[in-house]
Order: C-alpha cells, then sequence, then structure tokens
C-alpha cells in the first residue's frame, strides 16, 4: 500500500499501462450510473479546469468533450478519487441524454437468464 496515495490529499492518479484511469458517471440528482469511460491525464486535467467531463476515446484513439457534438455534455458537480487512485467518479448534470443511442444512460439494458431487456425509465 502506498499510504501517500491511498490516505494522502495529493492527486497522483494512478494510469494503467495504456495512461487511462477508469471513470464512472452518475447522475447528481438521481444517482443513476449514466456511462462508463476512460480518461488520460489531459482529459481529467480538462474535466477539473472546465467543469465539463472529457475523456479518451479508445477506439478513436482521441480527447472528445462529452457532448461536443451532440450537445449533451455533462456538468460536473463533484468529482471523486477512489481510494488507490485509478478510478474517478464523476456525479454530473446531464444536458441530455448520456449514451450515444439516445437512450438516458448507457446502461439501458438489463441482463437476465432470458437474456436482454430493455429497462424503463422508471426502474
Amino acid at each position: 500500500m502506498d499510504d501517500a496515495r491511498d490516505k494522502g490529499l495529493t492527486l497522483n492518479p494512478k494510469y494503467d499501462d495504456n495512461g487511462l484511469i477508469t471513470a464512472v458517471v452518475t447522475d447528481v440528482a438521481t444517482g443513476d450510473v449514466l456511462m462508463v469511460a476512460h480518461m488520460n491525464a489531459q482529459a481529467l486535467a480538462l474535466t477539473i479546469e472546465t467543469g465539463l467531463a472529457h475523456f479518451w476515446s479508445r477506439s478513436r484513439q482521441s480527447l472528445w468533450k462529452k457532448g461536443e457534438t451532440s450537445g449533451n455534455m455533462l456538468q460536473v458537480r463533484d468529482l471523486r478519487i477512489d481510494c488507490d487512485q485509478d478510478a474517478v467518479w464523476i456525479k454530473a448534470t446531464p444536458a441530455g441524454p448520456t449514451c450515444h443511442t439516445g437512450a438516458r444512460t448507457c446502461f439501458f439494458r438489463r441482463i437476465s437468464a432470458e437474456g436482454l431487456s430493455r429497462v424503463d425509465a422508471a426502474d
């Protein structure tokens, strides 16, 4: 255990071998998980600086600001890092649907023994 990283108050993210850290985004009002993405150091710095969520796209190999083309940005209300600083939790106010499919959250399907089913917004 690295006491300085695990218990201290200095931001020292532990990025993986690809220079990324996992980011979980929840709706500040409802607590619903909206999305999971990855951040590199630049995305985290821009998120802190601007108050808007930025991520690293592993598929496009590029930095992106959530909602840059759709307008559905994520206004950061609280930004936290876990105990060993290898995951970030963003509590945000979404400006619209979070998922690229147009769904409110990326977690709009439930897994069961019968397969996948759509989750109602009230669930």
